[in-house]
Parts: C-alpha cells; structure tokens; sequence
C-alpha cells in the first residue's frame, strides 16, 4: 500500500475519539489499537511498508516514543518486520489480541499453550538448573555467562533479546549433562521461543521490568558459576513462577 494512501485512510477517520480515549488508556495503546483495526479491515497487507515513525505520529497525535513503542509490540508479535535503515513491513495481518494495558502480544487462543509451554518449562528447567550447577564445565559456563552479557547489551533490540533468553535457557540444559534432557531443549526451542516472545513483550516497555528479567537470568547464572544445585533450583523457580503468574493476571 503507498503511504499517501495510507495516510489518506488514517486522515479520514475521526481523530477526536483517539484524543477522548488516550485520557484513560496509555497513548501506545491508542496506535496499537489503530494499526490492529487496519489489520482486522483489510486496509493493510503482507508487504506493505508502514510510513515513518515521524509521519504516524503526526497523523496519529501521539509522540514518536508511543508510535516507536508500538512497532514494539508489534515486532515482538511477529506482525512486522523492522529492517535496519529500511523501515517496517507487515508480516502477517493475522489479529492478536492487544487490548489489555500492558500491551501484551498473547493472542487468546495461544494462551493455553504459553501456560502449558510453561507447565512443561517447570517440569524440565527446575532439573536442568540442578543438575548443571552440579556438572557445568568452564566451557559450558562461559557459555552461559555469555547469553546473559548478551541480553544485557540487547536494551531495546526484541529479536536480540529473545534470542539471548532462549540461549541462555538451552546453554543450562547442555550444562546439565544429561543428554535426553538437553535432546528434548532442544526439539522443544521452537515453541520456547514462542512463549518467549509472548511473555517477554511488556516487560520490553518498562525499563525496570525489562532489567528485573535480566537480573533474574543472572542471578541463576550466578548459583551456577558458584555451583550451588538446589539455589539455582530455587531461582529458577522463582523466574519462571514470576512469568506465569503475571500470564495469568492479563
């Protein structure tokens, strides 16, 4: 789609309505909102290149920061390609559930399977922990040490970030020794990255919830290095608890 049309659609709907909404709602939540009715009325399809960030926020009477936390959300979603230097693309005009205010990407029928994805992560990555405090290899915690250097330099990178996350969980499973337990990590990746991206998606919007994951990853990290079995147990609990618990309040 050009983008004079584009912008000729969003020129043509009532903008005060966005203006009486953004008083209770936070204002990325207002283009998120906008672009999801573009998706659900076919005014937007796989290919299209979305106008600047300048350009939307312009049209849309927010501020660059709330139209760049947008495409956020809807990076981490996986509707849009954001390209170095090229701007951003839709991928897929497939409608998510974006309603709730923390800008959360769960669409409602994934939600079982990110809770399950997370029964299962429970069962196998509280033993991984355990038993890779026990067994890691200096190679193998370097390895790990490494995945959480690299969430740590990814402030503001999705795809980064979530790569880093799923490298750290599946370098603890091939710390742990145990090769059908790293096997099934690993024929498992797929659908962890999933979850991942789901859960991962409003802490990406507030700086102390994104650099609270992070320490959370180090913090494992760490009983590991200091070889401690049942802390590294205990935290890794704790981290993923923490994740369901705030899936189920959304």
């Amino acid at each position: 789609m050009p983008i004079f049309l584009f912008l000729a659609i969003v020129e043509g709907r009532q903008t005060k309505d966005v203006h009486l909404l953004a008083e209770k709602k936070k204002t990325y939540e207002i283009v998120l909102a906008k672009i999801e009715q573009f998706f659900l009325e076919g005014e937007l399809a796989v290919g299209d290149k979305l106008p600047p960030e300048r350009e939307l926020a312009k049209e849309f009477g927010v501020s660059r920061t709330s139209v760049r936390d947008a495409l956020q959300v809807l990076e981490l979603a996986g509707k849009i390609e954001t390209r170095q230097g090229g701007g951003s693309f839709i991928r897929t005009t497939e409608v998510a559930s974006l309603k709730n205010d923390l800008g959360s990407s769960i669409a409602e029928t994934e939600e079982q399977l990110v809770m399950e994805m997370l029964e299962l992560r429970m069962a196998l990555e509280l033993e991984s922990a355990r038993l890779a405090a026990a067994r890691r290899t200096p190679e193998q915690m370097a390895t790990i040490q490494a995945a959480v250097a690299e969430m740590e330099a990814a402030v503001g990178d999705v795809e980064r970030g979530i790569q880093a996350d799923l490298s750290f969980h599946l370098a603890i499973s091939e710390a742990s020794g145990n090769r059908l337990l790293q096997s099934l990590m690993q024929k498992l990746s797929d659908r962890m990255e999933d979850t991942i991206r789901a859960t991962r998606t409003h802490r990406l919007l507030d700086d102390s919830r994104f650099l609270g994951t992070v320490d959370e990853h180090r913090q494992i990290g760490e009983a590991i290095r200091k070889q401690s079995p049942e802390l590294a147990r205990e935290l890794m609990e704790g981290h993923l608890k923490r994740i369901t618990e705030e899936i189920e309040q959304q």
